[in-house]
């Protein structure tokens, strides 16, 4: 029996009680943004972990089901993360379901997790910090909890000034459209329906820069609904996407592919002419619908028989940089089904892969470089059985070297047989426009 204790503070901002501990291995901050925000996390210490990486002993998904271990039941009230796994899945995660041979990317894991019993959720509606705690009985849930809530005490760090990084060197525009057009003659020779093919942008951090720094200039400019940071040992993830990837709340699956999009306009008229392009666009409409069937797919094989459904198709949502369509893909789990069959069943997420999914990501790994953290997932599974999960797109992978941080970001595009090669190029640059932003300009006074 697990015993779950929660205390309440006044509130604080999230990125500012992370700040005081950001450099900490296992340093972690869920941080949701929008109208709709309501639940934020910030945990570090876990009391496990582990790593894998390509060839390493075991099973990855085995070794993440071990580390979360059997369900136990969290409190009625309170945030729907009260204590688990958080988990990064690299996109070559994918190799584990389907073997494909796929390459790595230097450092990083192929699943890197971590189990927290002690957290802070930050409800954003209520204004309040809930402090969480977990152990095997109340009073060693409720010191868990007090010691969570010690961790508001530590001074927060001044948010960085200045420019955070130099210019950032872009992969070649050239080749990247050569990629498309030879995506194109693919799909139009019946291999494949459609691929996301992604193009790299890198650089270095300022001295003195952190990882964190990032984040938080992120968040001050305009957080989307799955940002997150997580510090592993040398290496630092920064993300700020929009997309969710699972989501699992007593048992009912959500998943909100995102597919097509526009760049935001100069001025109401123009952003409204973009926005109806966009809703009005047969390429980007039938784009969406392509990766909505897929995920229908997956998520039909371990649902219960009649219970998938797409409660809303090509819906408009709009964020700093860009608009998207978005759609809504629902389903129930079947009797002996959980959270991690799901995440198995659904790797990588559609949306980044194409149509069909294993052959799209052959074509892509003929096209690109390891994609490490791009276009996985970072994801929390709680003890109590609920989960949720990101697409990791508009993210920064960082690694510390001798000389400094050094950081990746990509963007991609949906290829489709209508896809025209700059368009798709000038759409790459439009989605990574906020994260180079905040890279490569100081903040206004």
């Amino acid at each position: 029996m697990t015993c779950v204790a929660q205390l309440s503070a006044p509130w604080r901002e999230p990125a500012e009680v992370l700040s005081a501990f950001a450099g900490e291995p296992w340093a972690l901050g869920l941080v949701t943004g929008g109208p709709d925000a309501r639940w934020s996390y910030v945990a570090r210490a876990p009391a496990a972990t582990f790593t894998h990486h390509a060839g390493d002993a075991g099973e990855p998904f085995a070794r993440l089901r071990d580390l979360l271990g059997p369900a136990s039941p969290g409190a009625t009230e309170g945030p729907p993360f009260q204590g688990g796994v958080v988990g990064l899945a690299a996109y070559e995660l994918g190799d584990h379901v389907e073997a494909l041979g796929l390459p790595r990317q230097g450092a990083w894991p192929d699943l890197a997790a971590a189990r927290y019993d002690v957290l802070l959720a930050f409800d954003h509606q209520a204004r309040i910090v809930v402090a969480v705690g977990r152990a095997g009985d109340h009073d060693a849930a409720q010191a868990r909890a007090r010691a969570a809530l010690a961790w508001m005490d530590a001074a927060p760090l001044a948010p960085r000034g200045g420019v955070l990084a130099g210019p950032l060197q872009a992969s070649d525009p050239a080749a990247y459209e050569a990629a498309v057009a030879q995506v194109v003659a693919r799909i139009r020779a019946g291999e494949i329906f459609q691929a996301n093919i992604a193009r790299a942008w890198t650089g270095a951090l300022a001295p003195g820069a952190q990882p964190f720094d990032l984040f938080a200039r992120l968040l001050d400019q305009s957080a989307a609904p799955f940002a997150a940071y997580l510090r592993l040992p040398g290496l630092a993830l920064v993300s700020n996407s929009p997309e969710r990837f699972l989501q699992v709340r007593d048992g009912r699956v959500e998943t909100k592919p995102i597919k097509g999009t526009r760049p935001r306009g100069e001025g109401p008229a123009a952003d409204a002419a973009l926005a109806a392009e966009l809703l009005a666009s047969d390429k980007d409409r039938a784009e969406n619908l392509m990766i909505v069937d897929l995920m229908r797919n997956d998520l039909a094989r371990v649902c219960a028989p009649g219970s998938v459904k797409v409660p809303s198709l090509w819906a408009l949502e709009s964020f700093a940089n860009v608009h998207h369509l978005v759609s809504t893909v629902t389903g129930a789990l079947s009797p002996g089904r959980d959270a991690l069959d799901l995440l198995v069943a659904a790797f990588p997420p559609g949306s980044i892969t194409g149509a069909p999914k294993v052959q799209a990501m052959k074509v892509i790994a003929g096209l690109e470089t390891p994609r490490g953290p791009y276009c996985g997932s970072l994801f929390w599974a709680g003890a109590d059985g609920e989960f949720d999960s990101s697409v990791l797109i508009r993210t920064a992978a960082c690694v510390e070297t001798p000389g400094g941080w050094r950081v990746e970001a990509r963007a991609g595009a949906g290829i489709v047989e209508g896809s025209d090669p700059l368009a798709e190029r000038l759409e790459t640059e439009a989605k990574i426009a906020a994260l180079a932003k905040a890279l490569t300009e100081a903040p206004r006074a």
